[in-house]
This record gives C-alpha cells, sequence and structure tokens, in this order.
C-alpha cells in the first residue's frame, strides 16, 4: 500500500511540475542556465527597436547559481542602468545573454565552459513576479528563439525525492 501512495504521489508531482522549456521543445545541444519553468517565452520584435520579448524567462529563486549554456568567452559582466547583466560569446556569430543577475561571477575576456557557474539570479525584470532569470541569444546580432538552442529537459531533472516518515 505504502510503495502504490509513494508512486501515485510521485506521478501527480511530476505531472504538475511545468518542464523547463514549457510546452516546446528545444533540438539544441546547450545547457539550461537554471532549471526551472518557463514563464515568459520569445517574442521577437517587428523591427530592430520595436517591442517585444528578446528571450524566455525561468522562474527560480534569487541566488540560484546560472551556468553558461554553452562554452564561450565573456563580453560583457557588469551593470547596466543599475542592474546586472553577462554576456558571453560562442564564436559562429552566437551569443548568450543572461539578465537581471544578482551577483556576477565572472569578468570580461574570462573563458568560460558549458555548465560553469557565471552569475546568481536576481529578480529578473523589474516589478515582474515571480523571481526569473532572463536568458536570451542573439545570432549574427538579431535576438532568435533561446529554446531553439537549448537541450530538451529530461524529468529527472524535475525530480525531488523527500524522505518518507513512519506515522
Amino acid at each position: 500500500m505504502r510503495k502504490a501512495l509513494v508512486a501515485c504521489v510521485l506521478a501527480v508531482a511530476v505531472a504538475s511540475v511545468p518542464w523547463p522549456g514549457g510546452v516546446a521543445q528545444a533540438a539544441g545541444s546547450w545547457t539550461w542556465p537554471v532549471v526551472g519553468p518557463v514563464i515568459h517565452g520569445f517574442e521577437p520584435p517587428a523591427s530592430p527597436f520595436g517591442a517585444g520579448h528578446r528571450g524566455i524567462d525561468i522562474a527560480v529563486p534569487i541566488g540560484t547559481p546560472v551556468a553558461a549554456a554553452e562554452a564561450g568567452t565573456v563580453t560583457f559582466a557588469g551593470t547596466v542602468a543599475g542592474h546586472l547583466f553577462v554576456t558571453v560569446d560562442h564564436g559562429g556569430g552566437l551569443v548568450s545573454t543572461y539578465s537581471w543577475v544578482s551577483e556576477v561571477l565572472v569578468a570580461k575576456n574570462d573563458v568560460v565552459a558549458n555548465g560553469e557557474t557565471i552569475a546568481l539570479s536576481g529578480t529578473g525584470h523589474p516589478g515582474v513576479l515571480p523571481e526569473h532569470l532572463h536568458f536570451g541569444v542573439k545570432l549574427n546580432g538579431a535576438y532568435v528563439d533561446p529554446l531553439d538552442y537549448l537541450s530538451p529537459g529530461t524529468v529527472v531533472d524535475l525530480i525531488r525525492l523527500a524522505p518518507l516518515t513512519e506515522g
């Protein structure tokens, strides 16, 4: 009976946890910078300076380690308008951006490995809840959908087991 209850609870928990890529499945091989639900997807602007959402927002608590999605060289690590940002150049015209972080752990010109911690997550877009990491990707200077570059996650990334207590 106890095993059946645990299996049932685990199945419900897994079914109710949002997949890191939302409904879309990524076709790429990059590492997710953080693991959490995508709460706002990519919305390409109609023009280079038009309205849109130039990345994805991944919900995570403030202070979550942020990993470099792919190996590269840090081209920017610092403050813009009072907020912290990191940019990594991966070569071939590809650049990733990590926005509104709470702490930067790399410096300009640092070479980073795929999955290396480069920052700690912050609040995300000012005034938007829940807290999140804004993750963007540019190809030859134009923002593209990050989900095209991120690997499809596995359910193993989302399962958190808790010990059973006798009772």
